[in-house]
């Protein structure tokens, strides 16, 4: 699938129906989504693999998945709210997706790829942690995924940590959208990096 094909895709996926600022729930870029996914075809093959996406909102991810060939592709979300919108999402596009309702430090559910887009941390700091920490711990081949920059030392040493290799650190032009009431401006640019990171076993 060309790269402008999927993004075609992945911009009818909605945003969530009400965000909500303490989960940091923001629009993964259609641009990004399909980038990452694109990453994760030329490192390690989606076509075939079992894909999770962590945290996964209204689906961009996971939909990018399944439309690149992954096999199952489960998406895990706290708000009810996104996970309806990501089956409706999922069911437009032809998607073959599952999404649950729960919370990722409670999924214990293994996959080969782990792709996501989890929070920033910049309504509660460290929000990202508890995402990473699973990422790492469920994901059989490698993880795909997106993070604030200022997040970079926590990242590669938590990968050293668990014996992972750091394939691709890239960092990608991000404008965050007025998504939330506090938000003053209509968007502003942060500093945001696409990581691929290698879990199988190294030695």
């Amino acid at each position: 699938m060309r790269r402008s094909d999927l993004v075609r895709v992945l911009a009818r996926v909605p945003a969530p129906p009400r965000p909500r600022a303490d989960l940091e729930q923001v629009l993964t870029p259609a641009e990004q989504a399909a980038d990452l996914l694109l990453a994760a075809v030329r490192l390690d093959g989606v076509e075939g693999r079992s894909v999770l996406d962590l945290g996964s909102g209204t689906g961009r991810l996971a939909i990018a998945a399944a439309y690149l060939g992954a096999r199952p592709v489960t998406g895990v979300e706290i708000d009810p709210a996104s996970v309806i919108a990501a089956r409706a999402a999922a069911s437009a596009a032809g998607a073959d997706v599952t999404f649950v309702e729960q919370d990722v430090g409670a999924w214990a559910g293994r996959a080969e790829l782990v792709v996501m887009n989890p929070p920033f941390g910049a309504q509660r700091a460290h929000a990202d942690r508890p995402f990473w920490e699973r990422a790492l711990a469920l994901a059989d081949r490698g993880i795909h995924a997106y993070a604030l920059a200022d997040s970079r030392t926590f990242i590669a040493r938590r990968a050293v940590a668990a014996r992972a290799q750091v394939l691709e650190m890239e960092p990608v032009a991000w404008e965050l959208p007025r998504t939330f009431p506090h938000h003053t401006r209509r968007k502003v640019t942060i500093g945001v990096d696409r990581w691929a990171i290698r879990t199988e076993d190294i030695a």
